[in-house]
């Protein structure tokens, strides 16, 4: 019954076309593209800007980091500030901010205003993603939730698999400004797609700061995104150090990283559009068969990682791990109650304190002489803690305390 009036209300909430809702989903997704781009294209251009700015690649660096904290830290805060605005207005003003932020970054004087522009960047991306999510799941039924903000995220899985190679590729012949201007233009398109598609809407009634906080006042909340963080930190353990791997350890040549990359890519995109599928139709059973194959594809990698093909292999299936994505983005909505957008955009954080961890961890396995193939091990150490927390998480609903349910799902009431 409750499935069933919560199905009704999205499609009442929704009096959009089907062509309106694939439009609205294209902006959004279009957004999702420039922002993957411009966090993952940098990594392949690191050795230009420490030559531009004549530092060492490693303090290069530091603009990933700063990009990375500006995330975390952008996500919650703008999320509470933006509380009381319409959804619509929201995501025009993150976009807004990231495009001035990128446009500005290809023009930085110095390293030090550099580093401050990459964090201004990183702001806008973890509640613009988070409120995409919201707007996304508001214009199907239920049962097409997940589906949905799968769609969306195609934007980030895009960008692994397009936009990074593409715009590396003119960076590196033509220099690493042009990426970012690229990334700029890119997301002026998307405001203008937003502003064009997304209709006019109303913030929600008895919106406040107080009740996004609240969310974080929620057991399951807290579940989820710790969840997060670990679940996805196995996957950044073995991104970050798979050149090295690659050449090191499978003895591959330096020339077969870009299809490397190309093949995580790939798999990102497939556990994408396939784990938002079977998220669909079985949320929670998603997420913990997700964590289970995140043990053993990462446990695979450590085993095979010196023979070519299976480390090929297994890159492929990492990238798959994506899939737990828009099932875990999914089951914040579902247990946040009134604090939809703080928690949502909250995700993001989580992500990349994933990455920030993964790589850490990963980097300590390498460090204490365990070499670049156990960071596999690693990730699978990661998973078995998010599966621990899932195990949790199930077990505290089965308990009597049930999450909240879509019933505050979105509603874009339109003026």
């Amino acid at each position: 019954m409750i499935a069933t009036e919560a199905v009704k209300e999205a499609q009442e909430a929704s009096p959009l076309t089907r062509i309106q809702i694939v439009l609205v989903i294209l902006a959004l997704a279009c957004g999702g593209f420039a922002i993957g781009t411009g966090e993952f294209a940098i990594m392949g251009l690191l050795p230009d800007v420490a030559s531009t700015f004549a530092v060492t690649t490693p303090q290069a660096g530091y603009v990933i980091s700063a990009y990375a904290l500006g995330v975390v830290v952008g996500a919650p805060l703008i999320a509470i500030a933006g509380a009381k605005s319409s959804r619509r207005t929201l995501l025009l003003i993150l976009m807004a901010v990231f495009t001035v932020g990128n446009l500005a970054s290809a023009v930085a004087p110095d390293f030090l205003s550099f580093i401050v522009l990459r964090f201004l960047s990183g702001l806008p991306h973890g509640a613009y993603f988070g409120v995409s999510a919201l707007v996304a799941a508001s214009l199907v039924p239920l049962d097409m939730r997940a589906r949905t903000v799968g769609y969306v995220m195609l934007g980030l899985t895009g960008a692994t698999l397009v936009g990074t190679p593409v715009m590396a590729l003119f960076g590196q012949y033509l220099s690493w400004r042009v990426m970012f201007l690229a990334v700029g233009l890119i997301s002026v398109l998307t405001v203008t797609l937003i502003w064009i598609y997304l209709p006019r809407d109303k913030p929600a009634v008895g919106a406040s700061v107080v009740r996004e906080l609240v969310a974080f006042t929620h057991p399951q909340v807290l579940l989820t995104l710790t969840l997060a963080a670990t679940g996805f930190g196995g996957m950044f353990s073995i991104f970050s150090y798979i050149a090295s791997t690659a050449t090191e350890v499978a003895h591959m040549p330096v020339g077969m990283i870009p299809v490397i990359m190309v093949l995580f890519g790939i798999g990102m995109n497939v556990g994408n559009v396939v784990g938002s599928k079977l998220a669909d139709i079985a949320l929670m059973g998603t997420i913990g068969g997700m964590l289970v194959f995140n043990i053993v594809v990462m446990t695979l990698f450590s085993l095979t990682a010196a023979t070519p093909w299976m480390l090929c292999t297994s890159v492929f299936l990492i990238g798959c791990t994506f899939a737990a994505g828009p099932a875990i983005q999914t089951r914040l909505m579902d247990v946040a109650a009134d604090g939809q957008t703080l928690a949502a955009a909250s995700m993001h954080s989580a992500f990349n304190i994933a990455n920030a961890l993964g790589a850490w961890l990963g980097g300590l396995a390498i460090a204490f002489g365990y070499g670049y193939a156990a960071t596999g091990y690693v990730g699978a150490f990661l998973s078995f803690i998010g599966l621990f927390v899932f195990a949790a998480s199930v077990l505290l609903e089965r308990r009597g305390r049930p999450t909240h349910g879509p019933r505050a799902l979105v509603s874009i009431r339109q003026e």
